[in-house]
């Protein structure tokens, strides 16, 4: 049973294809190893699953190209006849999202399009693919849940991401495509994104250089380490999304459908005061940051908090990593891997 894993020089697709590997699925990566940021990471996590595939003798290839690239994709569909997708490229970050909208709805729309086509024709038996908790927009109801509506997006990438959502159901509907979308609270853990809060936080402190602090240090994230993230994600995986034989048309629930789509929350459910994560690093690095402390940015949201009800009754698991345990091993990385 081969799967195509898409986004596996990223963060969390890095990560599913180890645990992949690790149980003796062979993994076929799609990857187009962008400049987003620091290739050199991405080339690395590369390194780790090609060492992975050869401790454990199962296979693992990577395809570098872009998902905008229709005919590299339905090649990848051809020549591996996967069973399964996960479908994890992207393009990330909300604030970058704002000044350069045209490589969301290539990379996000256009891209995930294909892998939709890809499945259709290829008979898939379950497409995950991810969300993003930002698909809340404008929601200031905490915990947020999948019964919510997610009509008021305050970033593109947030719209890329709830239209993710539309065209998987979609797809479900005509074609009977099992199709789970997962969204994914502020993940974080080795091997994470150099943009992300606790790699830029971390990477400042030690070089005794300020920190920036939006909104005056008043935000609050569901943090969640990326080990429950990767347990949830192959729980997901090997349960494929059903119709719901409860919908009711006549109120229809944003949770669920008469088609085989399911959309899920995975978050830690223990939102954070940003200054608590701050803290935790601090104490980790056995270091005191200097905050400078700046008004929220655009796109940006105070707080998010996830009801993680429905992925539980679903998997049978709850993400439970403490924030301070998880920063405290994403310290211990950054320091092995960067020799700090």
């Amino acid at each position: 049973m081969t799967l195509i894993v898409t986004g596996a020089a990223g963060f969390i697709g890095f990560h599913l294809s180890t645990r992949l590997l690790e149980r003796g699925t062979p993994v076929v990566g799609f990857d187009n190893v962008n400049s987003y940021y620091d290739p050199s990471l991405k080339r690395a996590r590369m390194a780790q699953l090609e060492a992975t595939a050869a401790r454990t003798g199962v296979s693992f290839e990577l395809i570098e190209a872009d998902l905008e690239d229709r005919a590299a994709v339905e090649a990848a569909f051809e020549h591996h006849t996967p069973t399964k997708v996960v479908n994890l490229a992207a393009q990330a970050g909300v604030r970058y999202s704002i000044e350069n909208p045209a490589a969301y709805i290539q990379a996000n729309l256009v891209g995930f399009g294909h892998i939709l086509e890809g499945c259709r024709q290829h008979g898939i038996k379950h497409l995950v693919y991810a969300s993003s908790s930002s698909v809340y927009g404008g929601n200031t109801n905490l915990p947020f849940s999948e019964h919510q509506g997610v009509d008021h997006p305050v970033s593109l990438y947030a719209a890329s991401k709830k239209a993710n959502e539309l065209m998987a159901h979609t797809y479900s509907h005509l074609y009977g495509l099992p199709a789970t979308g997962l969204r994914f609270f502020t993940v974080y853990g080795p091997w994470g994104r150099p943009d992300m809060a606790l790699f830029l936080f971390t990477k400042a402190i030690l070089a005794k250089e300020p920190i920036q602090v939006f909104n005056n240090g008043e935000m609050v994230r569901d943090f969640t380490f990326v080990d429950d993230i990767i347990e949830s994600l192959i729980r997901v995986l090997d349960r494929p999304a059903a119709p719901d034989p409860n919908f009711n048309p006549q109120a229809p629930d944003p949770a669920t459908s008469w088609a085989p789509h399911r959309v899920f929350n995975i978050g830690n459910s223990n939102p954070t005061p940003l200054l608590d994560y701050i803290a935790a690093i601090e104490d980790a690095l056995g270091m005191e940051a200097t905050k400078e402390f700046l008004p929220m940015q655009p796109g940006d949201v105070p707080a998010t908090a996830a009801d993680t009800a429905a992925l539980e009754a679903w998997t049978g698991f709850k993400p439970n990593t403490p924030v301070k345990e998880g920063v405290a091993k994403f310290v211990a990385w950054y320091r092995q891997f960067y020799g700090v």
